[in-house]
């Protein structure tokens, strides 16, 4: 039967499946060279259990660092936490407008097929991270939102609810190679809403505890700076949105607006989209219009596959993993 990597390159010759196996023959092909890679999470990922592949593609250094929006960075952790609470709803596209209130009463939210339990997912992290934000608040300490949750999970205060292999968690992953993360927009998130909502009754003292979007902005280019200097830097980005949108603009930011140290552009981009190009989103711009803002070089390797991410991601990683 072959495994799935060479079925990919036994059946996807043409259209997106060839740009598919085009993409990850160019992503093992950066690595080999000594590159790096980016990853970018928007939409749902975490939900959809991009883990399964995503985790052993940070065990075994494919990854170099993650930029996602909160959603995926505390949704990982829900499905870790309450996996067996979870309620997949396959007719969701049949339901009625009181059906969804019945799902809001029972404190199910639904993201597209799948209902996260908030008692179970949502209120169970936040009973263990708020002892961090509060001990940080009080003793004047400021971190970065992922950093309260690697800290969580390297203390394994969460195992005792663990409803999942854990080696399936990308965040578990991350966190145990304390591996570079950025969150941008972080607020707009569950975690972020509670936070700001601790912050208003009182619960948290000092909102300054989490440090700001700016602050990772600054962080980031740090990091490609430094990174960059040994070697070529990646981009695959999972979708559109903050996600993509605020890492890639390191390069620019860099070269044109710091200016005093000249960084090499991304030096290889993929992304994972259906946006239509026309209708004048970021989004589903084409990777050359990149090149006019500095992102990218005339020589990188650019690809765009125009599918569901939660089917492709998965294709591409395995390749990228030679199963």
């Amino acid at each position: 039967m072959g495994n799935i990597s060479e079925f990919i390159e036994r059946h996807f010759r043409h259209f997106n499946a060839a740009v598919l196996k085009d993409a990850a023959d160019a992503y093992i092909a950066h690595l080999d060279r000594g590159g790096k890679m980016m990853i970018t999470l928007a939409g749902a990922m975490s939900t959809a259990e991009l883990g399964v592949s995503l985790a052993e593609m940070i065990r075994r250094d494919k990854v170099h660092a993650i930029t996602c929006t909160g959603a995926n960075l505390e949704e990982d952790l829900f499905n870790l936490v309450a996996r067996s609470k979870y309620e997949r709803i396959p007719n969701y596209r049949e339901l009625s407008p009181q059906q969804e209130q019945e799902l809001l009463q029972r404190h199910l939210n639904r993201v597209t097929d799948t209902c996260i339990p908030e008692e179970e997912a949502m209120r169970r992290i936040e009973r263990v991270v708020l002892d961090e934000w509060s001990g940080a608040s009080e003793s004047n300490r400021r971190k970065f939102p992922h950093e309260f949750l690697y800290t969580i999970l390297r203390e394994c205060r969460l195992k005792q609810f663990y409803e999942i292999d854990s080696a399936d968690s990308w965040m578990v992953a991350a966190a145990h190679k304390n591996l570079p993360l950025f969150v941008p927009g972080w607020e707009d998130s569950t975690l972020g809403n509670i936070y700001a909502a601790r912050c208003i009754t009182g619960v948290i003292r000092n909102v300054q505890a989490i440090r700001s979007g700016i602050e990772y902005m600054i962080e980031l280019a740090a990091w490609y700076r430094e990174a960059s200097k040994h070697t070529s830097i990646g981009f695959f980005q999972i979708g559109g949105g903050i996600a993509g949108d605020f890492p890639i603009c390191v390069v620019p930011m860099l070269n044109q607006d710091v200016v005093n140290t000249p960084v090499p552009e991304w030096g290889y981009f993929c992304q994972i989209s259906d946006s239509t190009t026309s209708f004048g989103s970021y989004s589903g711009a084409v990777p050359n219009e990149k090149i006019t803002w500095g992102k990218l070089s005339v020589d990188t390797p650019r690809f765009v596959i125009e599918s569901d991410a939660t089917i492709v991601a998965p294709l591409v990683f395995t390749k990228v993993l030679g199963w």
